[in-house]
C-alpha cells in the first residue's frame, strides 16, 4: 500500500546552491546521443516513460541516468519533460563497455 508523506518534494534546484554547469563530457554525451536517437512519432501528451539502464558499476544508483536521459529526449523530440506523468525504470548490470539505455514513450491515461 502506498504511503503518503505530506511534505513538498524538493527540486534539484532547491537542493543545490548556485548555478550548475554542464561538464565537457556531458556536452559530448548530448551530441552523441542526439545522433543515436531514432526518429519516432510521439504519442499525444501527457506521457509515461519506460526506461531501462545497463550500468557496468554495481554501485550505480538505480536513478543515475533518469534526468539526463529525460532532458535529452525532451530536447531531441521537442517536448517539455514536465508532461511526463509516470515513469517506470529497470536496471541491470552489464560488462564494462556494454552500457546502454533504452526508452519508450506512451500516452499516459491515469486510471482512476
Amino acid at each position: 500500500m502506498e504511503k503518503i508523506i505530506k511534505i513538498k518534494p524538493m527540486s534539484v534546484n532547491q537542493a543545490f546552491r548556485g548555478r550548475r554547469f554542464h561538464t565537457k563530457e556531458h556536452k559530448v554525451w548530448i551530441k552523441k546521443t542526439f545522433l543515436l536517437l531514432p526518429k519516432i512519432k510521439l504519442p499525444h501528451p501527457p506521457f509515461e516513460i519506460y526506461l531501462r539502464f545497463g550500468f557496468s558499476s554495481k554501485s550505480s544508483d538505480w536513478d543515475n541516468g533518469i534526468k539526463q536521459v529525460c532532458d535529452v529526449l525532451a530536447a531531441k523530440y521537442k517536448f517539455n519533460d514536465r508532461v511526463i506523468r509516470r515513469g517506470v525504470v529497470d536496471t541491470e548490470i552489464v560488462k564494462k563497455g556494454s552500457e546502454y539505455f533504452a526508452f519508450e514513450l506512451k500516452h499516459y491515461e491515469k486510471n482512476v
